[in-house]
């Protein structure tokens, strides 16, 4: 009689939980990759609102009158609120410019910051 060479049930069920604990580790790792692009997605909408207000500030006739302003803009399907910022810098000819993104009206925290400088007075 020949005997059946096979798996042992104790086999089968260290295999099956190495499968079950990787197959957790792919599904965390996928859901953190889902969670940073859209993070990723609203760091973007927010710069290209930010350079957007900066190349309209810069188109402008006169930078050297700029005074602080706030707005909002769409981009992307979302509202975005921006507040432009002068700040006199040590060196009289240069002028830095905070333009301020935020994605909420309360404006608490904001999402992104960009700075530009421009000829002073």
């Amino acid at each position: 009689m020949r005997r059946l060479h096979g798996f042992t049930m104790i086999e089968v069920l260290v295999a099956m939980a190495v499968f079950a604990i990787s197959a957790m580790a792919v599904l965390n790792a996928t859901g953190q990759n889902v969670i940073t692009l859209g993070v990723l997605e609203e760091k973007t909408l927010a710069s290209m609102v930010a350079n957007n207000q900066v190349s309209l500030l810069i188109l402008d006739a006169e930078t050297s009158n700029i005074s602080e302003k706030s707005g909002s803009s769409e981009m992307g399907g979302r509202n975005w609120h921006w507040t432009i910022k002068p700040i006199d810098t040590s060196d009289g000819m240069l002028r830095a410019i905070d333009v301020i993104v935020w994605q909420d009206d309360r404006k608490l925290n904001p999402y992104l910051t960009v700075r530009t400088y421009v000829a002073g007075k």
